[in-house]
């Protein structure tokens, strides 16, 4: 299977001072998918600029045409399912049926107390993760829902007409662990890691390869309990935080190595993070765009 190369967009300056010019170039540069950070705030981002990822979204399905959009990802932190499912139809309508939804567990920043509730511990955000996807595939795919769990509910929620995405948009799972693996395995349409965040400080690229392929059998694992062929499941890489860091964008020949390498795992999609000037997601842009157009020709 041909490697697509895709782009993740922080949604950090204004529409009118660069926002809009983005997107529009990741079009013309090729990107299969521009994705953005479903945050609130992020890490070193939080005392800046910040914007909200569905209106984000929503403007870039605007302006583009064939450019696939999403998040990277959405997480349960600050979301409900049923206010989701609807802002998600509209987006995909929106779109033409061109959105995906990366979602995932959240984790313990910003996000996880800024409506004013203490950080959930690991296996509440475990539990509420999966009650939280299996309520929004329901959502996604039914005209009616009512439902009553452990930390959601919906009450007669009406979701007319649907995705244009049938049965509804693909869901991008990021999990590294056995239960979210299960999860992606039962509900995604891919499968989403950043590799073995226990490695980024100290660890080598090629412990990061071997910890991956681990997490890459452990899914196939999980696919077969439930008798899914894995390679029906898209594996997406989000790069920038393994090892390497920035090395695979330093050059053409770099980042081909580098997507070689995880393509052999059964990655089918690569997503770089547009470069961002004084931050660790510094490039050079004319590298960046060389890798856009080029890398991929490479790499079937």
């Amino acid at each position: 299977m041909s490697l697509r190369l895709s782009t993740v967009i922080l949604p950090y300056r204004r529409w009118s001072e660069g926002g809009r010019e983005a997107w529009q170039r990741a079009e013309e540069l090729g990107f299969d998918t521009a994705y953005t950070y479903d945050h609130l705030s992020w890490r070193s981002f939080r005392d800046g600029p910040w914007f909200g990822a569905v209106p984000t979204l929503t403007a870039a399905a605007a302006i583009t045409d064939r450019l696939r959009l999403g998040t990277l990802v959405t997480s349960p932190n600050f979301r409900h399912p049923v206010n989701l499912a609807k802002e998600l139809i509209s987006l995909d309508d929106i779109s033409g049926g061109r959105v995906t939804l990366g979602i995932g567990a959240g984790g313990t920043g910003f996000d996880a107390t800024a409506l004013g509730q203490e950080p959930w511990t690991p296996r509440e955000r475990a539990d509420r993760f999966a009650e939280f996807l299996a309520l929004l595939d329901q959502l996604l795919t039914e005209d009616s829902v009512s439902y009553g769990g452990d930390f959601y509910s919906a009450h007669e929620a009406r979701n007319i007409p649907g995705c244009v995405q049938r049965p509804r948009l693909p869901f991008a799972v990021a999990a590294t662990g056995p239960r979210g693996l299960r999860l992606a395995a039962r509900h995604g349409q891919a499968w989403v890691t950043t590799g073995d965040p226990k490695l980024y400080e100290n660890g080598t690229p090629e412990q990061s390869v071997q910890a991956i392929r681990g997490q890459v059998g452990k899914l196939t694992d999980a696919c077969a309990e439930i008798g899914r062929d894995v390679a029906g499941l898209n594996k997406i890489l989000l790069t920038g935080f393994t090892p390497d860091r920035g090395r695979p964008l330093e050059s053409l020949d770099a980042f081909v190595d580098f997507a070689g390498r995880h393509q052999e795992l059964g990655f089918t999609e690569i997503v770089v993070h547009w470069p961002i000037p004084d931050s660790d997601f510094a490039a050079d842009e004319k590298v960046f765009e060389q890798i856009a157009m080029e890398a991929t020709a490479q790499l079937h």
